[in-house]
């Protein structure tokens, strides 16, 4: 992430207003930024979300494509996500530098999703052992304006739920070789449950105090925070401990309780403003298909 260049009497400020629960911007500690979404952006992708958060600005594409499961899994399809930092975020990711972070939001969301509370990975079975759905999560990270890991986990849930999955039929088989039959209709498709997908939360550890959604002002103030990783049925999936200071037990232990909550109320936003969006009419699609 950039670095911000903070005088300490502008870090002074930051505290204190940690401190009063009043930030720079007006916001509790535990307040989110205003989220702006869009679905359906991208007519040649199976799904497709692009997210604001503040000045994050993340689109999320992706394509569904057959192949054959991997042997410790027969039964489940998987998710794969690949994750591109555009020179245009921010400096420090021209050249090769937005490399290590997108290798940390990619592993960190392989290890959201590798639990069983997230997504029915079985749905996305077409043949026991030898053919199943994979889906390629492509993010592009278009700008950068703080709490990278939440935009995107928000993004990558959004393009999800938004995704649509040929039904595929076995029409014969050829020895030991499946045939596929397709749906002539473009419109017959299924969508996974996304209810459970989970989406991350950022606490970052400010004086004495935690907040979430912190801007970059706010990230360069702490030296110490956690990403966790919830459920929409409140499980937590992953945590990860970011920055180079320590974490008491008992702050730790309050802050992936208040993640918790947060990641729960947060999912339930998120789903409200997706099943508004399937509401509005939308325009045509233009594509090779539709």
């Amino acid at each position: 992430m950039a670095e911000i260049l903070l005088s300490e009497a502008e870090k002074a400020f930051i505290h204190h207003g940690v401190q009063d629960d009043f930030r720079c911007d007006g916001r509790s500690r535990l307040d989110y930024r205003p989220i702006v979404l869009e679905t359906g952006l991208v007519s040649n992708a199976s799904g497709s979300a692009r997210l604001r958060l503040a000045n994050s600005d993340i689109l999320v594409g992706i394509k569904v494509e057959l192949a054959s499961p991997v042997p410790e899994k027969p039964k489940e399809g998987r998710l794969e996500f690949f994750v591109d930092c555009s020179a245009n975020a921010t400096p420090e990711f021209e050249g090769r530098g937005g490399e290590d972070l997108a290798n940390e939001i990619s592993r960190f969301l392989q290890r959201s999703y590798s639990s069983g509370e997230t997504l029915k990975l079985t749905e996305l079975c077409v043949l026991e052992g030898l053919q199943c759905w994979v889906l390629y999560v492509d993010i592009l990270i278009l700008e950068c304006g703080g709490n990278l890991f939440d935009a995107v986990s928000l993004a990558v849930k959004s393009a999800l739920h938004a995704t649509e999955i040929p039904t595929v039929k076995v029409a014969a088989m050829d020895g030991n070789e499946p045939e596929l039959e397709l749906s002539d209709d473009p419109f017959d498709t299924k969508r996974l449950d996304t209810q459970n997908a989970p989406c991350v939360v950022t606490l970052m550890k400010i004086g004495n105090h935690y907040l979430v959604d912190p801007t970059p002002e706010e990230e360069t103030c702490s030296s110490s925070g956690i990403i966790v990783s919830v459920a929409g049925n409140r499980k937590i999936t992953a945590v990860r401990k970011i920055g180079s200071g320590s974490l008491h037990h008992e702050s730790l232990s309050s802050m992936l309780k208040t993640g918790a909550e947060i990641g729960a109320v947060l999912n339930k936003i998120l789903m409200k403003k997706l099943k508004d969006e399937e509401k509005l009419e939308k325009s045509k699609k233009v594509g090779f298909l539709r």
